[in-house]
């Protein structure tokens, strides 16, 4: 697990949630690795057209579409280290006790966020495939990218959950 604040990796706990946190931290990777090969293709294509008149067919597709990966395969990695937006000028001054109970009350909203996009990413899935609604020059089907989204999502509710079960661990030390 990572501590953002100081810049410590602590090892993962053994068990299903140490398992759990290595494939979130895997998933989030692969967005990163993800974006590295979007912005070697955007380069690519700048050059190849400054160069030869000739830009990477359909880069700005590959682009919307990675990007959009990409950004999902954060959202349960910043829930599980706890960096999402937070006003830490309100919880200052309160206890440790209460700052654990409202992370937990945050865990909760980001679980019931996650489900609902779930149900609703899903119904999209659904469309996009009845539809067959493809990008324009590459013809890539655009219900592609819903599957990681749902993976990312599914990940994410997962990842809520562990960090109300650690709020509420934080509750009883604290």
């Amino acid at each position: 697990m990572h501590d953002i604040s100081s810049g410590a990796v602590a090892p993962a706990p053994a068990g299903p949630v140490g398992w759990l946190r290595r494939v979130i931290c895997g998933w989030a990777l692969a967005g990163g690795v993800l974006l590295l090969l979007l912005s070697f293709a955007t380069t690519w294509s700048a050059v190849s057209s400054a160069l030869f008149g000739q830009p990477l067919p359909g880069e700005v597709e590959l682009a919307e579409l990675g990007v959009a990966i990409a950004a999902f395969t954060f959202l349960p990695y910043c829930q599980l280290i706890d960096a999402n937006v937070s006003a830490d000028i309100f919880t200052a001054s309160a206890s440790p006790r209460t700052v654990a109970m409202l992370k937990a009350l945050s865990g909760f909203i980001a679980f019931g966020f996650s489900l609902l996009l779930l149900w609703r990413m899903n119904e999209g899935l659904a469309d996009y495939q009845q539809y067959e609604e493809v990008t324009t020059i590459l013809k890539i089907p655009i219900w592609i990218v819903f599957i990681p989204a749902l993976a990312s999502l599914a990940l994410l509710a997962l990842a809520s959950l562990v960090s109300i079960r650690d709020a509420f661990a934080a509750t009883r030390r604290g």
